[in-house]
């Protein structure tokens, strides 16, 4: 299978950089908002999100990781409710994620936040936009688009799980 590098490390920083600014002028500042990164990676790059934003509006976003297999629509068996509260009541809630697909990972997370409360506002923010939708989702906030087909496989590597950063396409 051959794999092929791109993103590198330096062009992850920049689309969150990116991202980090949209975010902000988007939402004309961060008053009352909530990242809410999914596991795994999601929840890494919207601490890292967070950490961009404090760095620019001075102002600590409050940033949670989202387990969404209780709400996923594609598991054989059901995952127990877990055991967390998250503050979404009247918040702009950005959901984070590494990769968006078919939607269907940012339909459970959608469904886990309305669990939690009633959220103002949900947006997305994605790393990866590589198409195939099954859902009517689209990502309010893009690192890159990467066009591929569905035999190929798009994954995200950071440096706190992986010892890198960077995204990888393998045929």
């Amino acid at each position: 299978m051959e794999t092929k590098e791109i993103i590198d490390a330096l062009g992850l920083r920049r689309s969150l950089t990116r991202i980090t600014h949209e975010i902000i002028e988007h939402n004309k500042g961060v008053e009352d908002i909530v990242l809410v990164g999914i596991k795994t990676r999601g929840e890494i790059l919207a601490q890292r999100l967070a950490k961009m934003i404090a760095r620019v509006e001075q102002v600590q976003v409050p940033c949670y990781a989202l387990d969404v297999s209780h709400w996923r629509d594609d598991l054989e068996q059901a995952h127990p409710l877990p055991n967390q509260t998250m503050p979404v009541k009247d918040k702009k809630v950005i959901l984070v994620d590494d990769v968006l697909f078919k939607g269907r990972t940012v339909r459970a997370a959608m469904d886990a936040i309305m669990h939690y409360g009633r959220a103002k506002e949900i947006q997305l923010a994605v790393l990866v936009d590589r198409g195939h939708r099954e859902l009517p989702i689209r990502a309010d906030y893009i690192g890159k688009n990467i066009p591929s087909s569905l035999q190929e496989q798009i994954r995200v590597k950071v440096e706190e799980i992986d010892d890198c950063d960077g995204v990888y396409i393998s045929r």
